[in-house]
Parts: C-alpha cells; sequence; structure tokens
C-alpha cells in the first residue's frame, strides 16, 4: 500500500523577483538534508489543509506569513526518506508575505540567493530538474515523478 509522508515545500521571491529564500541545512550531521540548500517546508499535520500546513511551515522556519503563494506543483518522491519513506510534496511560490525575517532556525542558516545561479548551489539532484519550472514566470502547474534510493535519484 502506497502511504506517502504529505509534505510542503515553499520558495519565496525577493520583493525585486531574482532572488530567493532558500535554507543551508547544517545544524545536525545526522540530517538527511546535511550540506544542501532547500526551499523552506515540512510535513503536514493531521487534519491540516495544505495553506494551513504552507502557513506554520514558514512561519517556524522563517518568522513570515504568506500573503500571496501560488501552488507551482506536486512531486511525488518514492524511497526518498531517511529509511527509504515515499514522500509526496506540495511546491509552493511564495510572491508577497508578511513579519520579519529570521537568519536562521534549528535547521540551518537562511539567505536570499540569486535566480540566475541558483543551479550552481548544492541541490538534490532533482531539484535541478523541477526548479526552473518553480521560477518559469508562468501559472502552469506541473507533477513529477522522481523516484529514489539509497539517496540518489533513480530515474
Amino acid at each position: 500500500m502506497y502511504m506517502p509522508i504529505l509534505s510542503t515545500l515553499i520558495y519565496v521571491l525577493s520583493p525585486d523577483r531574482k532572488k530567493v529564500l532558500l535554507i543551508c541545512r547544517m545544524k545536525r550531521e545526522d540530517d538527511l538534508h546535511f550540506g544542501k540548500y532547500n526551499g523552506l517546508g515540512g510535513k503536514l499535520e493531521a487534519g491540516e489543509d495544505l495553506e494551513t500546513g504552507m502557513q506554520r511551515e514558514l512561519f517556524e522556519e522563517a518568522g513570515i506569513r504568506a500573503t500571496a503563494s501560488f501552488l507551482k506543483g506536486t512531486i511525488n518522491w518514492p524511497g526518498f526518506g531517511k529509511n527509504g519513506e515515499d514522500w509526496f510534496g506540495f511546491v509552493f511560490l511564495v510572491s508577497e508575505y508578511t513579519g520579519t525575517l529570521l537568519s536562521e532556525n534549528d535547521e540551518g542558516k537562511l539567505g536570499w540567493h540569486d535566480l540566475d545561479s541558483l543551479m550552481n548551489l548544492p541541490l538534490w539532484e532533482g531539484d535541478y530538474l523541477f526548479l526552473p519550472r518553480v521560477f518559469d514566470g508562468t501559472d502552469r502547474v506541473f507533477h513529477e515523478h522522481m523516484p529514489y534510493h539509497n539517496g540518489k535519484l533513480i530515474r
């Protein structure tokens, strides 16, 4: 039976739309994402709708709340988890927010990164494939299937 962990993955644009807020995961060496740059987000809680989960994760991880957001796509990540768990992510693009942005959280440091140099950062293999669709400037919604095995994208 397929019962993935449901999650949000959130990319926040700078006010000039030229940069994206990412976290550099560097706080715990046992972190599956250690050393990688990633969007914000995490697991949906029981009974939580997508918007509520996205807003909660954004506030917990960055201290801000989205005032303009768009669901850019979904990604099915079979085998992605630390112990081979399946994940299913809802990818959001936030273009406006309120609040005071944190500089770091318990997972790593937050920072703005130029969209033009995003592909030069250490990311997950699959991120290089779907991130251009997140920032393509359209309202098209994408759906991806990216199976992993032992931390590697297998197709």
